[in-house]
């Protein structure tokens, strides 16, 4: 039924001028060359970052993936909506059983009311870190209507991290509590550029080639695992026009502050004097001590002007010539007010009406906690660090996805099911001492149609970390931050009623907490976590349950025929 939904809206697409867009991912592992090693790593199509897929908004999409890795797998479609087709989101247990290899499966989906910069990645365990690619929708009448200067070229800047260990143990790893595997180097569109030993020539490093007087729109997503990035251009200003496909009031900034899972549109104005050589720099930031510090990672490339020095001089280009390469001024890696302000100053370009009658008012405390490794209540240093949100650590099903579960009715069959808490049972009790945390596939029913209002709480004392929420299925509008413990008679007065930014990534501050408001018109099962790998490896995350609606428009149809079956798949527990 899917199938034939998803033709018959390609059909009457086709209709208006909208198009089919069809790509094959061949999924394999190959032997790529970074910092002077072969280390062989699974991407799509040979390449790291994947092939971005561009579309024009009300485009349909198809995308083939051919499973000729080791891993079970699945890719999913950050941010786009799927109205109606929760089948095709692409979680891990959640909304399907992996493809499994030497099998095959097309998703297929509509890209409809969107318009920005998205991307796409794997969902099943750690994978996402090698098998990701930029997913770009563009309006349907032409560059001529954005609601900014129109570009003279779009460049894709992907932030992500080089790793030369095997994802599949990154992740068994993390869902074990270990925490101190780390990649090797940031990157910049699969680069690690000149700072990394065996890496200071040119074929390693990105060369962005301007012209002096033009204007680019830089379309810009943080593929990382591990670490938000400030990113900042020598000489240079943004004026960030988008985030997460939703136009913002243009912002004119120095420095980019993104998060994992978050996407931004920049556009930069080439007018710098002289027009030479200028470093594009990436920096990750950090929670300060006590929090265990980790190594400072750090990437960058070339802007370089056609006025500036030719090819031949290119050639040239040697830890020894940078010195002529100007370099900004970056914020420090434990600098939170840099990222707090930057998410603080987006507002929306085209404003929607904020729903005022709030049906659920949920408060989700994310926080890390401890798990007996025997089961014990109390088991001395024999633990786990977990992530949780409301003292409850998530855990996947192990044989029925909770989507399949659900549409059938029979959620009651995954034992590990548990209602989530509307609020933590045990609040911050702002020490050193982890809490005690459990096991369990949490859930969270919500009905159709109801306006769900959630404040996340990250800790605000000693081990504290920023937490970038990600919702599927969903945008919603980002009312609020603040440092401190959340305080529900004061800080509503500092929600944005007017213009808030629309968003499906919310950076949750450290030290602080955010408010989100959105509405559940998208029945189906959806997933929440954050995008830092360690946290939802271990648990940070819950999913929501979003019922059918009262017409066939608002009931989620049934999977498509050829969906993955879940016979063969042995549990890895992992998304």
């Amino acid at each position: 039924a899917v199938l034939v939904m998803f033709f018959v809206a390609a059909a009457l697409a086709a209709a208006g001028g909208a198009e089919l867009v069809e790509h094959t991912f061949v999924v394999s592992q190959v032997k790529l060359n970074r910092l002077c090693n072969d280390t062989l790593v699974t991407v799509v199509n040979g390449q790291f970052p994947g092939p971005a897929i561009e579309v024009n908004e009300g485009d349909s999409v198809a995308v083939q993936v051919v499973n000729k890795s080791p891993y079970g797998l699945t890719i999913h479609w950050h941010g786009v909506k799927l109205q109606l087709n929760c089948w095709a989101d692409g979680a891990g247990m959640i909304t399907q059983c992996p493809i499994q290899p030497n099998k095959n499966f097309t998703y297929r989906f509509d890209v409809a009311g969107q318009k920005g910069t998205l991307w796409w990645h794997a969902h099943v365990g750690s994978l996402r870190a090698s098998i990701h690619g930029a997913l770009i929708i563009r309006p349907r009448s032409g560059a001529s209507s954005y609601p900014f200067p129109k570009p003279d070229k779009e460049i894709p800047i992907v932030i992500g991290e080089w790793w030369e260990m095997d994802l599949d143990q990154l992740d068994k790893n993390l869902r074990n509590g270990y925490h101190l595997d780390m990649p090797r180097a940031a990157t910049i569109n699969g680069k690690p550029g000149d700072l990394y030993n065996c890496s200071g020539t040119v074929k390693d490093s990105n060369i962005v080639k301007v012209e002096h007087g033009k204007t680019y729109l830089l379309r810009i997503v943080n593929a990382a695992l591990s670490s938000e990035y400030y990113l900042k251009i020598a000489g240079h200003k943004f004026t960030v026009v988008a985030a997460d496909a939703n136009y913002v009031k243009p912002y004119i900034t120095d420095v980019i502050a993104i998060a994992p899972g978050e996407t931004v549109d920049a556009l930069l104005v080439t007018d710098a004097h002289p027009a030479g050589r200028y470093y594009m720099v990436a920096k990750a930031s950090q929670s300060p001590k006590p929090v265990p510090q980790i190594p400072l990672f750090i990437t960058r490339g070339i802007v370089q002007y056609s006025e500036g020095p030719r090819k031949e001089e290119e050639k040239a280009l040697s830890d020894s010539s940078t010195s002529s390469i100007m370099a900004p001024e970056m914020p420090d890696e434990h600098d939170a007010a840099t990222s707090f302000y930057f998410h603080g100053n987006l507002t929306s370009l085209q404003p929607q009406p904020v729903p005022a009658n709030v049906h659920e008012h949920l408060f989700y405390a994310l926080d890390g906690g401890f798990f007996c490794r025997k089961g014990e209540s109390s088991c001395n240093n024999d633990t786990n660090m977990m992530g949780m949100v409301n003292n409850v650590s998530f855990q996947l099903p192990t044989t029925t996805p909770l989507l399949q579960a659900h549409y059938h009715g029979n959620m009651s069959s995954i034992g590990t099911l548990r209602e989530l808490p509307d609020r933590a049972p045990r609040m911050f009790n702002y020490s050193e001492t982890l809490e005690p945390t459990s096991k369990a596939t949490s859930v969270r029913r919500l009905r159709y149609n109801a306006t769900v209002e959630i404040v996340f709480q990250s800790p605000v004392l000693a081990d504290t970390y920023a937490n970038p929420m990600h919702l599927h299925g969903h945008d919603f509008l980002v009312l609020a931050q603040g440092f401190g413990q959340y305080n529900a008679e004061t800080d509503v007065a500092t929600y944005n009623l007017v213009d808030p930014p629309v968003r499906n990534t919310v950076h949750v501050p450290l030290f602080g907490w955010a408010a989100v408001r959105f509405v559940t018109n998208n029945p189906g099962v959806w997933f929440m976590h954050c995008h830092f790998g360690h946290h939802s490896s271990s648990g940070m995350a819950a999913a929501f349950v979003v019922e059918n609606g009262p017409t066939l428009d608002s009931t989620l149809p049934p999977p498509p025929e050829d969906f993955p079956s879940c016979k063969t798949y042995n549990s890895l527990h992992r998304f």
